[in-house]
Parts: structure tokens; C-alpha cells; sequence
């Protein structure tokens, strides 16, 4: 499994407090009106808009928050706009990584993702010094592995299957999302997340003591107000991981 996928499964097995749960809400809205503002308030005609609000209900955010958001944004006529950045970078032990932000100020955010490689022993790059390393997928897991949820996603053209002792996650070409999105929550099965995300190439295997290192800068970059998404291409075995979920 991707360290991406790793991640996913770290941050929803091991909770979050009101607050966290509360900020995150606030950034997946803010994504699913920046989406709704850039391509019109209907998911059906705006790909994006949908993968926002696929996202946004995989973590759980309230039915009547994302339609309130897309209320506002449908009568919207504000000249208030967000810019989209990805920056780039390494972290300690020369993981790659990507931080796709949304802001009304430039300056603020890159002073603050900048600010936060250097506290945790990284170091932004310029564009282009990492996004070789990753391409878009999109990425449905499911925390029980059936036969079942197999064959489904073989007939729809997956392009890989990861499984593990608990599950599986399953990718796809992101021109496929919204219809495998659909096909899935359809099924019955239980689709614990999905979403279009960048997946590495190749990993950097880490350790217990590396990845609590790691992840240390990729908690206090998602922490930031505008940044939306954190990739990075590590892995780290499998029993490693449910020991770094229940510490």
C-alpha cells in the first residue's frame, strides 16, 4: 500500500479530536466551494466539484454542511477569489514531498509551508523537484476484503490492487472516478475512503523511528490553514504501521 493510502488509514483509525475534526471540516468545505466557484454548483457537470464532495463525505462531514456550501456558491456573484498552489519539497530522509494549498494570499501561505519544512528538518523546492515522482490516481479503500469487492473492481478496468491483512485499496485512472465513486457506494460494501490523490512512483522505506520523524512535518503541514493535501512517497511495513496507530 502507498504511503499516501498509509496515511489515510493512520489519521481515520486513530481518530481526532473536536478541534481537528472541526478544522478539517472547515478545509474540505472551503474545497468543495473553490471547486463549486471555479466550475459551476452542479457535481454532475463539475468533476472536481464531485471529488470534493467525495472526500468531503468519506471524512464524515455532515450532509447539510456540503449542501449549505453548495447553496452559497450557487447564488455566488463575490469577486473574492483562491488561488490553487502546490508546493514542493523533502522531508527528513529525503522523502519527497507535495502540498496542494488553497489561499487568498500567497505570501502568508508560502511563508508558513517554507516555515514548517524547516522546523521538521525539510526543505521546499522549486517546481518541478518532485512532482515527477507522483501521478494522479484515484484510490478507493475499503477495510474488509471480499471476493466480491475483487471481481467488482476488475470489471471496471482497476489498474491495481493493494491488499493487506485488513483490506484493500484499489486504483483507478482519475477520468474514472465519479463512475467507480458511484459503482462502489452502490455495492453495499463499506467505502471507508475515495478520492483523486497523487501516488508515488517509488518509496523510501522507513522505519519506526524515520517515519515518527516524518510524520511529525506532514501533521504540522496539514495542520496549516490553507493546505488542503499532503503527499509523500514512503513506505513502511505493515507491522510498523499498527504499532505507529496505537501508539
Amino acid at each position: 500500500m502507498s504511503g499516501h493510502s498509509k496515511w489515510s488509514t493512520i489519521k481515520r483509525k486513530k481518530g481526532a479530536n473536536d478541534a481537528k475534526r472541526g478544522k478539517l471540516f472547515a478545509k474540505l468545505i472551503r474545497g468543495i466551494e473553490v471547486a463549486a466557484k471555479n466550475g459551476g454548483a452542479d457535481p454532475n457537470n463539475n468533476a472536481a466539484l464531485y471529488q470534493a464532495i467525495s472526500k468531503a463525505k468519506s471524512n464524515s462531514v455532515p450532509n447539510s454542511n456540503i449542501d449549505n456550501a453548495l447553496k452559497r456558491m450557487s447564488g455566488d456573484s463575490s469577486t473574492e477569489s483562491f488561488d490553487e498552489i502546490t508546493y514542493e519539497g523533502y522531508g527528513p530522509n529525503g522523502v519527497a514531498i507535495l502540498v496542494e494549498c488553497v489561499t487568498d494570499n500567497r505570501n502568508r501561505t508560502s511563508s508558513d509551508v517554507k516555515a514548517t519544512f524547516n522546523k521538521y528538518e525539510g526543505n521546499t523546492g522549486s517546481p518541478g523537484s518532485v512532482n515527477y515522482l507522483f501521478s494522479r490516481k484515484a484510490i478507493f479503500q475499503f477495510d474488509e476484503y471480499k471476493e466480491e469487492i475483487i471481481d467488482l473492481a476488475i470489471e471496471n478496468n482497476c489498474i491495481d490492487i493493494q491488499e493487506n491483512e485488513t483490506g484493500v485499496t484499489f486504483e483507478f485512472q482519475p477520468s474514472e472516478f465519479q463512475k467507480v465513486d458511484q459503482l462502489f457506494r452502490n455495492s453495499g460494501f463499506n467505502l471507508v475512503n475515495s478520492e483523486v490523490a497523487y501516488l508515488p512512483s517509488s518509496s523510501v522505506n522507513l522505519d519506526i523511528q524515520k517515519f515518527n520523524r516524518l510524520s511529525k512535518l506532514i501533521e504540522a503541514l496539514e495542520d496549516l490553514d490553507d493546505v488542503q493535501n499532503v503527499y509523500a512517497n514512503f513506505d513502511i511495513d505493515n507491522k510498523l504501521l499498527e504499532k505507529a496507530i496505537t501508539e
